[in-house]
């Protein structure tokens, strides 16, 4: 969701960042991501997170047809693509700023026959949530970093989920402060961890909202 630079180990790994298009195969499509690293920075590249939580997703660990999802901070859209593809109804979200990015990349890579399944708003977390409802599915990748966002993206889940919401939080626990995020979210939601990337160091977390716990 926000533009600030990004700690990543290693000159190589940073490398990946500047090409102008990174290419995937995910559900019998090749998806083509365009970034733009130089122009919107962490937003508009595709960071690990979102390469394994698509995997989970085709693993078919979470049913997505005919599901209603929503992807917060969704960057380049390759998560929501990913769902889309999968047969689910999308609302891909992210920055005003980001949005002709993100359409873009929707554009290029969803099938005419599933354009109708997809939709990309514009969604600063905490703000507006009366704009949208509640969700079968929420999914975000490496969205847990920025440590004054924390309160509104946690306000932005509970809004967002229903009883029976199912959420998705695919990320590195690289700091002390990501953990304290996890632990704020456990308040509120019943949270597992149901996936883990050793090569990438990535964790998914699958979380449901307690009954009777009040929003912030």
């Amino acid at each position: 969701m926000a533009l600030v630079p990004y700690e990543e180990s290693g000159i190589h790994s940073l490398r990946k960042f500047h090409n102008a298009n990174a290419t995937y195969n995910f559900v019998n499509h090749t998806i083509r991501i365009r970034q733009e690293w130089k122009q919107l920075g962490v937003a508009a590249v595709v960071w690990d997170a979102a390469v394994v939580l698509c995997m989970y997703l085709e693993s078919g660990a979470v049913d997505l047809q005919d599901r209603s999802v929503i992807e917060l901070g969704a960057g380049t859209g390759l998560v929501g693509i990913v769902a889309a593809l999968l047969g689910s109804q999308v609302t891909i979200t992210d920055r005003e700023m980001t949005m002709e990015f993100l359409k873009s990349n929707v554009r290029d890579n969803v099938p005419s026959d599933f354009l109708d399944k997809v939709s990309v708003k514009s969604l600063t977390w905490g703000q507006s949530l009366e704009n949208f409802s509640t969700y079968d599915l929420i999914v975000g990748a490496d969205v847990i970093y920025l440590e004054e966002t924390f309160h509104d993206l946690l306000k932005t889940l509970l809004h967002l989920s229903s009883d029976n919401t199912v959420v998705l939080l695919s990320c590195r626990l690289r700091y002390q402060r990501d953990q304290n995020f996890m632990d704020m979210m456990k308040e509120h939601f019943t949270v597992k961890e149901v996936h883990y990337d050793k090569n990438t160091d990535v964790h998914i977390f699958k979380a449901h909202k307690k009954a009777f716990k009040n929003d912030l």
